[in-house]
């Protein structure tokens, strides 16, 4: 079957955006894995699909696969993407939109600047619903890697999220210690992992370690989890600039029990049309 797609990137997290709405198709696991593969396929650190809604408020639904072809809940550079690619096909003229995902609905207002913001919902700090294997809600919790011991926050944006806090995030070993935290047994799901740099109380650097991926450009949810980690730890303000390898976003939230609100550009790369 052939089939067309975008694709597109968020500060260089990028994505293959396929309208199955027009083009009813599948993806199993393996074809995921292929197209994937920066030599021998499209390449991107996650698929995105676009489906009809599921509920009567919805605009779309939406399903999120990583690189290794699991699906996950959630991917905010991917739902300014969505936002964008859903506007560019002429699926909607909307310049606010509700979508859904497996784990919950999400607000998207397309700004004239071509900025897009994202209403992520109200961030989860409950260990059962990160989820995460501790007995009780922290501020600050630990666990240990080879011997060492690392302090990090906890946070679900509906997809679980740990954060380290750093001095020097250049030098940080994510591919190491972000792979490591990732599949410890602390985290019945995996998890992601974002190292973060405080510059002032306005401001931070981010890398973060995705699961099913690896380190990225960007990543939308892991710069919402630094920020609400950023401000319940280091008091930072309720505005946070967060500066990711591929550029910058901003987060926005008033504190637990308050949606949080990111805000960021969706770019189009190129269309094209394979054989799946």
């Amino acid at each position: 079957m052939l089939i067309s797609f975008a694709k597109m990137h968020g500060l260089g997290n990028d994505f293959m955006v396929v309208d199955t709405i027009a083009q009813p198709v599948f993806f199993n696991e393996s074809q995921i894995r292929r197209l994937a593969d920066r030599y021998r396929g499209v390449g991107f650190d996650q698929l995105l699909i676009v489906e009809p809604p599921q509920q009567p408020d919805v605009d779309f639904h939406y399903r999120i696969f990583n690189a290794d072809g699991n699906e996950v809940a959630q991917c905010g550079n991917g739902a300014r993407c969505l936002a964008q690619f859903v506007r560019m096909m002429g699926l909607t003229w909307k310049n606010r939109l509700k979508v859904s995902t497996i784990r919950g609905v999400l607000g998207l207002k397309i700004h004239r600047d071509g900025n897009v913001t994202v209403e992520m919902g109200v961030p989860k700090l409950e260990p059962d619903r990160i989820p995460m294997r501790y007995a009780q809600k922290e501020t600050t919790y630990s666990l240990e890697v080879e011997g060492i011991r690392h302090r990090f926050g906890a946070v679900s944006l509906g997809n679980p999220h740990c954060v380290l806090t750093v001095e020097d995030v250049e030098q940080a070993p994510v591919d190491k210690l972000g792979e490591a935290i990732c599949h410890h047994s602390m985290f019945p799901e995996q998890v992601n992992v974002g190292f973060m740099q405080l510059v002032s109380d306005k401001e931070m650097n981010l890398r973060v370690f995705e699961r099913g991926v690896g380190e990225t450009q960007a990543c939308g949810s892991g710069a919402c989890a630094a920020a609400v980690v950023g401000i319940l730890q280091h008091n930072m303000a309720s505005r946070v600039t967060v500066n990711l390898p591929g550029g910058s976003l901003v987060i926005d939230w008033n504190g637990p029990g308050k949606s949080l609100y990111m805000t960021g550009p969706a770019e189009f790369v190129f269309e094209g049309q394979l054989e799946v």
